[in-house]
């Protein structure tokens, strides 16, 4: 975790895992590992940061646990591990829209139904603020560079009307909640 209290990238590893068992229940390991790192390399393409620790670590820990009496390797959230999954679900996010918070954008919206209706409503709270905070960013950029010759206001154009698109989703998403 940052100083920010962010989440850093090894644990949207640990989220994406919790995340899966709790949603889905027990799986064989080996196809847990492999689910957490086709949704991380999906949303953020290959990277060094996802490795992280193995999902071995989260077993030492005890966040999550062999099935009793189960005949092959299956794994499933322990009840640490389903305390983690609220703390890292209900983490805040840092800095711009990059790679990893698009990451845990992502996992937050997959596994946001695992948490009370109150914490559902803070979270869509953050990733509209984050958004409005991205906006004011932009415009500024935007306004900074208006009227120098090349192409970087158009794609600061197209950026903000992203955001826009974004926050009129994030505030139709919010009152359906």
């Amino acid at each position: 975790m940052y100083r920010d209290k962010s989440l850093i990238p090894s644990e949207a590893v640990r989220l994406t895992v919790l995340g899966i068992l709790a949603q889905e229940g027990p799986r064989p390991y080996g196809e847990l590992a492999g689910a957490a790192r086709h949704f991380g390399q999906r949303v953020v393409g290959p990277s060094l940061d996802l490795l992280g620790p193995s999902i071995e670590l989260l077993r030492v820990e005890g966040l999550i646990e062999a099935v009793p009496g189960a005949d092959e390797d299956r794994v499933r959230i322990a009840e640490a591990g389903a305390a983690e999954l609220r703390r890292l679900l209900t983490a805040p996010l840092g800095g711009p829209m990059g790679g990893i918070n698009r990451l845990i954008v992502a996992l937050k919206m997959r596994f946001l139904h695992l948490l009370s209706p109150d914490e559902r409503r803070q979270q869509v709270e953050l990733l509209t603020d984050l958004c409005r905070e991205e906006l004011v960013r932009v415009a500024d950029l935007r306004r900074h560079h208006d009227g120098e010759t090349g192409y970087l206001t158009e794609w600061l154009d197209h950026d903000l009307a992203e955001i826009d698109t974004r926050l009129a989703w994030l505030k139709d998403f919010a009152a359906r909640l």
